[in-house]
């Protein structure tokens, strides 16, 4: 029976990354992912999941290793961001603010995802199993940090861990298995994602429209490419999802501001929006990470990005602690006052803008108004997005 000191379930962004930090401390690690993604090649189209990603999540992929890797396939770098209700009341960041290059890069999972199982080769400490998912957890020892888990695997593999990572997204086995409750409600709303190719060239800003049924927001693609997102009632979005790309089109130039202009549609698809937080981000030798921690409303797309801090805050953690429930304890005192806080600040904003009356209208536009001339307090809440 294979010996490993962690043992990831899922190879997404989040687990492969972290699997990543914890071989370069000497840590022998197994990861399992169910499935593989597709091999890249230039000539496919844009993938319907892309991910804003930070300058934070920027410096993390450099350190791994992967950042050049997705450089070589695809993303799309933007300098600004904007947000508005109404005309003349809007808070725009650019990058020049805090004098870089990009305040991000619009990048699809997939791609993050390749370039960084393609960092696996350089560490024979990562093992992959790959085709394979969990089934069972059984613990071995409860006494301590001498705990030892058997991971048996879908094949009829089982190996044996001291520390089980769960990266394994919302609906986390590895969270179910473990008992680790969570706090979690529906939005009442759906959203959808359009790919979507632009007669307007506007691949350097990505923004954010507040109406009253929900937000339209752009996220700039490469070659006049966008992917747009519409927030709004469950029964407005199965509706569009039931059009034909002409009707869609049609209904995106009703919708959508005129500044986006004529677009072609080229694919699309939607799912609901949730809020989960699990209550504890570990149990004994159990952590979690990414989704299978926390979801968020996609507002201001800091899902993958909040993913990638709590993979910082677990690599640091167990680098001064090592492979114990005192680094456990560390990064659950780190991460989760920082996510709940992203969360809830969310949760307000998307709240505040999600209604039509007349006093707040005014309120909130003028608070955007004063926003976009704060100065300092503008730059470190672009920092703190960024994470900077």
């Amino acid at each position: 029976m294979k010996q490993f000191d962690f043992t990831i379930i899922g190879g997404g962004m989040v687990g492969s990354a972290t699997a990543i930090g914890l071989a370069k401390q000497g840590w022998k690690v197994a990861v399992v992912e169910a499935q593989l993604p597709q091999p890249f090649n230039p000539e496919q189209s844009v993938d319907l999941r892309v991910s804003a990603i930070s300058a934070g999540s920027v410096k993390l992929l450099n350190e791994l290793g992967a950042w050049e890797g997705i450089l070589a396939r695809r993303c799309c770098p933007y300098k600004r961001l904007a947000t508005w209700e109404s005309d003349g009341c809007q808070i725009e960041f650019s990058a020049e603010q805090l004098a870089l290059e990009s305040l991000g890069y619009m990048v699809e999972n997939r791609v993050v995802q390749l370039a960084l199982l393609e960092q696996f080769e350089h560490y024979p400490e990562i093992e992959l199993f790959s085709g394979e998912y969990l089934d069972r957890l059984t613990p071995q020892n409860t006494e301590g940090d001498a705990a030892a888990t058997l991971v048996a695997l879908s094949n009829g593999t089982t190996l044996s861990t001291k520390t089980i990572i769960g990266a394994d997204g919302a609906n986390s086995k590895v969270r179910q298995l473990s008992n680790i409750g969570i706090t979690a409600w529906d939005y009442r709303q759906h959203c959808m994602l359009i790919h979507v190719e632009t007669q307007l060239p506007q691949q350097d800003i990505t923004w954010q429209w507040f109406t009253p049924t929900g937000p339209r927001s752009l996220l700039p693609l490469n070659g006049q490419q966008a992917s747009l997102v519409w927030y709004d009632a469950p029964a407005t979005i199965r509706a569009l999802s039931k059009m034909s790309n002409r009707q869609l089109e049609e209904e995106i130039h009703r919708a959508f501001p005129a500044k986006l202009g004529q677009v072609k549609v080229l694919n699309q698809g939607s799912f609901p929006l949730t809020r989960r937080h699990a209550n504890h981000y570990f149990v004994g030798h159990t952590v979690l990470v990414g989704d299978a921690a926390h979801t968020i409303n996609p507002l201001a797309g800091q899902g993958v990005n909040l993913g990638f801090k709590d993979v910082m805050g677990l690599v640091e953690s167990v680098a001064k602690e090592g492979n114990n429930t005192d680094a456990f304890k560390r990064y659950h005192r780190i991460r989760y006052p920082d996510n709940l806080l992203m969360q809830t600040s969310m949760d307000l904003f998307y709240k505040g803008f999600s209604n039509d009356l007349a006093g707040l209208k005014f309120a909130r536009n003028a608070a955007l108004k004063l926003a976009d001339r704060s100065g300092v307090l503008k730059e470190k809440a672009l920092k703190y997005a960024l994470g900077l």
